[in-house]
């Protein structure tokens, strides 16, 4: 009988412990926030107008007294959030919408497979420039969470050049993320971020650019070392002997094997695109335009690439739809995320919890409270895996921070973005991560192995690029 017992206890399957979902836990944190403005002492930093920024005057915290949020208030600072956050919540489902329309031309698709189809043979000449590519469509946001359906593809290669699964998964995703991660033009994060710092949109693109190239390149050199170096031993393989899963890419060989041919009118969908693209960043940086700007930049890209493929009007606008209900769990997100910062600004609690950071942080150095933020950040998107989302919680608290510790705000609102970068390829709260290590078979833990040291190297280039960013002063403010 015991025997029986030990037996049925090793047959069950053991319990995993639940993923919270990001709206659960936000939901739980204005729980916490709400109970939060009852308990702990409200409080406010003096402000005043510099141009049209408002800045935090260091050493003004004083006691104020105290405003709890009702129960009421509790639910109706979601509504006001999502209100708050409608310009943003609308630009992100939007930019959803025009890139459905354009992987219905086929256009997208058919450029990236005619690149990778054309050096699949040459191990260098292939990872340069699928990476940037990939990488290219991650940093403006047009390929994130759609990059799942281009990885049997690298898997295909690398069977090819008799590589491993690791490597032909990395090869798309690193290659987007390496774009994704230093982001350069992407209204879900960089364009959150500046708007809810008061810069202006796009503004220290020059540096980034400097950043998101020593990145690509950093990212394309650590693939070619490791593909070179399972050339030489295979045993070196980051899954030992199990190179590949055992169906994964064998039904789409014909994807590299085949010629393709980008149409007339798949070609005139990109140049039109990326004109658009091009001529908003010249308006944007001339012009001084912002997501209103983008936003109809999007409808606009969506309405021209839908009349050159020869949709009709109906499906023009049940494709965009379509495409905006994608992104319906990331957009409201925002108006979420932004309840969290209602519900502190309202009980008078947000001057408090800045406070209690500058406290801790001012006995250290600008690049020392910059990194810090950065370390931050990384460690909040464990929980909240949405971008977005993190975004619209914790730049409004660095901010002030930031004025306050003598960092410019452009520095704060790159170490966000480092924090969120260097934690999304090994974040196992990762949808698109863990949807990819599922489909390719690979193990959490080798897939972990395998990328440590690309992620020493993200490590020591964020602290780097934000030593310099002090440095300078990057600004404008």
């Amino acid at each position: 009988m015991q025997s029986t017992t030990t037996n049925l206890e090793k047959n069950t399957p053991k319990k995993k412990f639940p993923r919270i979902d990001a709206y659960v836990l936000i939901f739980c944190i204005l729980i916490i926030c709400t109970i939060a403005t009852y308990l702990v002492p409200a409080g406010e930093f003096d402000r005043v107008k510099n141009g049209d920024v408002t800045v935090t005057v260091p050493g003004s915290y004083h006691i104020v007294e105290s405003s709890p949020v009702s129960f009421k208030d509790l639910f109706t600072s979601i509504a006001e959030g999502m209100t708050k956050g409608a310009s943003l919540i609308f630009l992100i489902m939007f930019t959803s919408g025009a890139l459905a329309i354009l992987e219905k031309t086929g256009a997208i698709d058919a450029f990236l497979r005619k690149i990778v189809i054309s050096s699949k043979d040459k191990l260098l000449l292939l990872i340069i420039p699928v990476c940037v590519v990939f990488s290219i469509l991650g940093t403006t946001g047009i390929i994130v969470n759609s990059v799942i359906a281009f990885v049997p593809l690298g898997i295909v290669i690398a069977r090819g050049l008799k590589l491993d699964a690791v490597f032909g998964a990395a090869l798309i995703y690193l290659g987007t993320y390496a774009g994704w991660n230093v982001t350069v033009l992407s209204p879900q994060t960089l364009g959150l971020s500046q708007r809810i710092a008061e810069l202006p949109l796009l503004s220290g693109m020059g540096f980034r650019i400097i950043i998101y190239i020593v990145y690509l390149i950093g990212t394309i050199a650590f693939l070619y070392w490791y593909a070179r170096r399972i050339q030489k031993d295979i045993g070196k393989s980051a899954l030992g002997t199990e190179l590949f899963p055992n169906d994964l890419g064998a039904n789409q060989a014909d994807m590299v094997n085949e010629k393709v041919k980008l149409s007339a009118q798949q070609t005139w969908v990109l140049l039109f695109s990326g004109l658009s693209l091009l001529g908003f960043i010249i308006c944007t940086l001339i012009l001084k335009w912002s997501e209103s700007e983008m936003t109809a930049l999007f409808i606009f890209i969506a309405i021209g690439a839908g009349i050159i493929s020869r949709m009709n009007a109906n499906e023009i606008v049940k494709t965009f739809m379509q495409g905006c209900s994608k992104l319906v769990y990331g957009a409201l997100i925002v108006g979420m995320a932004r309840a969290v910062i209602i519900i502190l600004e309202d009980g008078k609690l947000l001057d408090t919890i800045v406070n209690a950071l500058a406290n801790v942080l001012s006995p250290l150095s600008p690049v020392s409270g910059a990194i810090g933020m950065f370390i931050g950040s990384a460690a909040i998107h464990f929980l909240v895996s949405s971008g977005s989302g993190e975004s619209a919680m914790i730049v409004p608290i660095l901010v002030p921070l930031a004025d306050l510790l003598h960092i410019t705000r452009q520095v704060a609102v790159q170490a966000v973005m480092f924090g969120e970068g260097l934690v999304n390829c090994v974040n196992p709260t990762s949808g698109v991560l863990m949807a990819i290590l599922a489909m390719t078979g690979i193990p959490y833990g080798k897939w972990v192995k395998f990328f440590l040291p690309l992620f020493l190297v993200w490590f020591v280039l964020a602290i780097i690029f934000l030593i310099i960013g002090v440095s300078i002063n990057w600004g404008p403010f």
